[in-house]
C-alpha cells in the first residue's frame, strides 16, 4: 500500500480513492509554474545528483515557481539543509540501496501520486531519477494527462560491469530507453551524451548543462592549516572528490599518484568521499588522506587547498566535481569524456587523455603534477573558465524546457501559460 508524508505544509489526504474528475485549482492570475519534481535522492544525501538538483530547485523557487518535491523519506531528514526549503515536500517510503545504506530508493507509488495530483494538479511533472518512484511518477502523469519530462543523470548501464553484472547492461539500457521515451523531453548534460543516447534509440533529447557555485568554490578558501594537517606543506597535493566505488576507476588514480610520487616524493593524495571501495584503497595506499564526506565550506576548503585534481572516471554523465575543482583554482587531469571534455582546454587549464588510455592518463598526471609552475598557471585559467558556468544560466535553460513541453502539451496548456503571462 502506498504511503506518503507531507511536510511542511498540509495537503489533501491521498489515502482516499481517486476522484472521478481532476480538480484544476490554479488561479488564473498567477504568473508562475507549479512543478511536481520527483527524485529518489536529495540533500542531506551527498552525491552529484542530489546536490545539483537542489540548486535547480533553489533557482526555480527564486524565480517564483511553486515546487512540490516528491522523494523518499531519509533517515537524516532533519534541518538544517543547504538552501531554502522546498515549498512542499511529499515524503514517500523507501529502502536502502545495496552497498550504499546511506542512500535510499523510492518504492512504487502510482496510486498515491494519481490521488495527490488529482487534488493538487501541477502544470508539469519533472522526473529526475529512473527508479521505482520515478517510474510511478511517469505512469501517474500519463494517467492524468499531465505533461512530463525527465533527466538522464546516471549511467546505470555503465556501472553494471564494475559489479560483475555486465550481462545486465543491455536490459538496463532497454529499461532506461522505455522510461525516457515515455516522457515529452529528456534533459542530458552534454552533446556527446545526447548523441550516444540518440544512437541507442532515445528520443526527444535536449542538452541542459550543469552549473557551479563560483562563490562557494573559490581559490580564496585555501587553508594552510588544512594542508598542515595533511602533512603537505611541500606539496603537491593531488585531490579526488567522489564516491569511493568500483565504477569510479580509482585503481588508476592510485597508479597515477604512485607514479607521480616516484618523481616527486613529497606528493600527497587526498580522497574526499566514502563508499564500498574505501577499505581496498586504504590497503593499497595507506599513506593517502581519507577525508570522508565533506560538505559546504569544508568541501570548498578541501578543493582550494589542493594543487591538482585527478579524475579517472569513465562512467559519468557529467561529473559535477570537475567544474567544482576548476572553480576552486585547480587544473584537471581526466579522460576526454563528460564534463572534462566539454570544459577543460588541454594545455590551458588541464590535460585530457583519450578514453581508456591508461598509460597516457598516468603520463599526463605525472607531467603536470611534477610542475608547480604549470599547475599554478593552469589553475588560474581553470578558475576563469568556471566563472562562466553560474547556475542562473542553467536554471533559465531548465525553465525553457518546461515551457516548451507545456506548449507542446496541447491548447489547454497553452491557454494556461498565456493566462500567467508566459510565452505561448
Amino acid at each position: 500500500m502506498d504511503s506518503i508524508v507531507l511536510a511542511p505544509s498540509a495537503a489533501p489526504s491521498t489515502t482516499a480513492s481517486v476522484a472521478p474528475f481532476v480538480v484544476d485549482d490554479l488561479p488564473t492570475t498567477r504568473r508562475t509554474l507549479r512543478v511536481a519534481l520527483v527524485t529518489e535522492t536529495y540533500p542531506p544525501e551527498i552525491n552529484g545528483v542530489s546536490m545539483t538538483l537542489a540548486r535547480v530547485v533553489e533557482g526555480l523557487q527564486e524565480r517564483g515557481h511553486a515546487l512540490q518535491l516528491i522523494r523518499p523519506r531519509q533517515p537524516m531528514d532533519m534541518p538544517p539543509r543547504d538552501g531554502p526549503p522546498a515549498a512542499d515536500e511529499v515524503l514517500m517510503r523507501g529502502l536502502p540501496i545495496p552497498n550504499y545504506p546511506h542512500l535510499r530508493m523510492g518504492l512504487p507509488a502510482r496510486r498515491a501520486l494519481v490521488s495527490l495530483w488529482s487534488h493538487q494538479r501541477p502544470d508539469l511533472v519533472h522526473v529526475a531519477t529512473e527508479g521505482p518512484l520515478g517510474w510511478s511518477a511517469v505512469e501517474a502523469a500519463r494517467r492524468l494527462k499531465l505533461p512530463v519530462c525527465s533527466d538522464f543523470r546516471t549511467n546505470f548501464h555503465a556501472y553494471s560491469r564494475h559489479y560483475g553484472l555486465g550481462w545486465l547492461s543491455r536490459p538496463i539500457v532497454a529499461y532506461l530507453r522505455k522510461f525516457h521515451n515515455r516522457t515529452a523531453r529528456t534533459m542530458v548534460p552534454t552533446p556527446a551524451l545526447r548523441d550516444d543516447l540518440a544512437a541507442a534509440g532515445f528520443q526527444r533529447l535536449e542538452v541542459v548543462a550543469r552549473g557551479v557555485d563560483t562563490r562557494r568554490f573559490h581559490p580564496q578558501h585555501r587553508s594552510e592549516a588544512l594542508r598542515a594537517r595533511w602533512q603537505a606543506a611541500a606539496g603537491p597535493v593531488v585531490l579526488h572528490v567522489g564516491r569511493l566505488a568500483p565504477e569510479k576507476n580509482l585503481g588508476l588514480l592510485l597508479d597515477a599518484f604512485l607514479a607521480l610520487r616516484q618523481k616527486v616524493p613529497a606528493a600527497r593524495l587526498v580522497l574526499v568521499g566514502d563508499g564500498p571501495a574505501r577499505a581496498e584503497l586504504q590497503r593499497r595506499c595507506p599513506e593517502a588522506v581519507f577525508a570522508g564526506a565533506q560538505t559546504g565550506h569544508d568541501l570548498a576548503q578541501h578543493y582550494a587547498s589542493a594543487d591538482l585534481f585527478i579524475f579517472p572516471s569513465l562512467t559519468e554523465t557529467f561529473g559535477n566535481v570537475t567544474p567544482e575543482a576548476m572553480a576552486s583554482g585547480l587544473p584537471v587531469v581526466a579522460f576526454r569524456a563528460a564534463a572534462a571534455a566539454q570544459l577543460v582546454r588541454p594545455g590551458l587549464d588541464g590535460l585530457l587523455a583519450p578514453p581508456a588510455d591508461r598509460e597516457e592518463f598516468i603520463r599526463q598526471a605525472v607531467a603536470l603534477g611534477s610542475r608547480a609552475d604549470l599547475m599554478r598557471d593552469m589553475g588560474r585559467r581553470a578558475r576563469v573558465t568556471a566563472e562562466g558556468l553560474g547556475w542562473d544560466r542553467i536554471v533559465t535553460q531548465v525553465e525553457g524546457v518546461f515551457e516548451s513541453v507545456l506548449r507542446e502539451a496541447g491548447p489547454s496548456a497553452v491557454r494556461r501559460l498565456a493566462a500567467r503571462g508566459l510565452p505561448a
